[in-house]
């Protein structure tokens, strides 16, 4: 059984287990990469950037009436 670790700009890391399923995948811009090499890729930001909307929660709070 492989073990094929990939990588991807914008999903992070995955690991293959088929030589199959790594060909697809590297087919859709995963590429392999060496887990025990300590090399650092400037394309990917620092922290991971959270570009949703934050959903809103619960009822909007009661007017008061006068």
């Amino acid at each position: 059984m492989a073990v094929i670790y990939l990588r991807h700009h914008r999903h992070g890391t995955k690991v293959a287990v088929s030589d199959f399923e790594a060909d697809y995948d590297m087919q859709r811009g995963w590429e392999e990469f060496d887990p025990t090499e300590q090399d650092v890729v400037e394309d990917e930001p620092d922290e991971p950037v959270n570009e949703l909307q934050p959903r809103r929660r619960g009822r909007r709070p009661k007017e008061e009436s006068v």
